[in-house]
């Protein structure tokens, strides 16, 4: 069963068909990634302190990734569409565009990913490299899955292949990487000089880096509860795995860096641990298809009325492209940079959609005003605050003019402050809001 190419209309119930179970593996599929895997080189702590940011961190993301899920699934709309409530119809461009951006980016990345991890494995099996030749074949794969849209993807793809090789790797690196570790010598070992609550924070912006993107799925669930549970616990398990089982790799062998060392170190244990590989490259489709999908779905708030499927095709030939022609960079700065736009964007949906009284009816969608600045102006506090208290990327002019603000020496990272501070901002605008129209009513 393929999805209509259902555009920003809410959703009816005869397509609202995804379950609790259907919700779940979506997003456990969608969570597991050879590039999630090496980033827990980027926490740079000793094993303790790794599990225990890992596990605070995605409690705390994911409990914001359900939240966001059960509010697209209430509202039946795209993630930037449902933006149009807090920020207006036309102030829901701003964070489009930042999340077509960021969709396309993303999109870069998996294919440049999943190409470098079938050629390094193609090339160890067989000698067969041609790295363009495997950036084609995925960038034409993820349109394939892009097209089928959410239901067909899942019901298709996911839950008649996908799910069972990757379940089948994730069993067999469970047991090759403790047992290839050094856990006793870990478990009391130094780390690298990192720090726990950026740490925490990558972890956070990882996870949030996907709300953006979640009600464009989670619209087709048949419940708000299925939508919070499926997407929070689907993708909870994955982040716990990858970045616990991660940070035992990358400690246990130093060398490691990116995936391709990631590809080389344990594919060196067999033909099992290849296997185990092969399954993880194809599975890093996923990713790739959803940001597709997403990048066509987001800029359909701006263009409603071109075909979703000439907006699929055309993100996929703009990601193909794109990894033909570029290397990859600095995997953690890309994530803290996006956790800083959509941490404090969370904050301001979420007061909005409470101060609606926890549910958003069409007219709040489609009938609000062009512009609300007070909303816009806490989202951008918010952002401002992230990137004062995080500092994380080398971004020139931005990082200088930063540096010259002295900035706070954080105790809790800069995702929990930004977030706290869009969210109560955006609470006031609000109550203020509704007091001057109740105002100017009696007046």
């Amino acid at each position: 069963m393929s999805t209509p190419s259902w555009g920003i209309e809410p959703v009816p119930e005869r397509l609202r068909v995804l379950g609790l179970l259907d919700t779940f593996l979506l997003w456990t599929n969608l969570g597991i990634s050879i590039l999630v895997l090496v980033s827990a080189a980027y926490l740079g702590l000793p094993l303790k302190q790794a599990l225990l940011a890992t596990v605070v961190g995605a409690l705390i993301g994911n409990a914001m990734l359900a939240t966001a899920a059960l509010i697209g699934a209430d509202a039946r709309v795209p993630t930037m569409v449902l933006q149009r409530a807090p920020l207006g119809r036309r102030g829901s461009y701003l964070a489009t565009g930042l999340n077509v951006l960021q969709c396309l980016g993303w999109s870069i990345f998996e294919l440049i990913i999943i190409a470098t991890a079938a050629s390094a494995l193609a090339d160890r099996a067989f000698g067969f490299d041609a790295l363009p030749f495997w950036k084609l074949l995925f960038g034409a794969i993820a349109t394939v899955l892009a097209l089928l849209g959410p239901i067909g993807f899942v019901r298709r793809f996911v839950r008649k292949f996908a799910i069972w090789a990757v379940a089948a790797s994730i069993v067999y690196l469970a047991w090759w990487i403790p047992a290839h570790g050094h856990l006793h010598r870990l478990w009391n070992g130094p780390g690298q000089g990192g720090s726990f609550f950026a740490g925490m924070d990558l972890v956070i912006a990882l996870t949030v880096s996907w709300i953006p993107l979640v009600a464009d799925y989670t619209r087709f669930s048949t419940t708000r509860r299925v939508a919070f549970w499926g997407a929070g616990l689907g993708y909870l398990f994955p982040t716990l795995f990858q970045f616990g089982f991660g940070a035992i790799l990358v400690l246990s062998h130093p060398s490691i860096s990116g995936p391709v060392d990631v590809l080389t170190t344990i594919a060196a244990g067999g033909v099992a641990s290849f296997l185990a590989l092969l399954a993880l490259t194809v599975d890093e489709t996923d990713e790739a298809f959803a940001n597709v999908y997403s990048a066509a779905v987001s800029m359909q708030n701006f263009a409603p009325r071109v075909p979703q499927r000439i907006l699929i095709v055309g993100s996929s030939l703009v990601a193909t492209a794109g990894a033909l022609s570029f290397d990859l960079t600095s995997y953690s700065q890309f994530l803290y940079l996006l956790g800083a736009f959509f941490v404090p964007l969370f904050g301001v949906l979420l007061a909005d959609w409470i101060q609606h009284g926890l549910h958003y009816t069409r007219a709040d969608v489609f009938e609000g005003p062009s512009f609300r600045p007070g909303m816009i102006g806490a989202w951008l506090c918010g952002f401002a605050l992230y990137e004062w208290l995080a500092q994380s990327q080398d971004l020139g002019f931005w990082t200088s003019f930063l540096a010259r603000l002295h900035p706070l020496d954080s105790q809790i990272g800069a995702s929990l402050p930004s977030f706290a501070l869009s969210f109560a901002l955006a609470s006031v605008v609000g109550v203020v809001a509704r007091r001057a129209v109740v105002a100017t009513a009696e007046g």
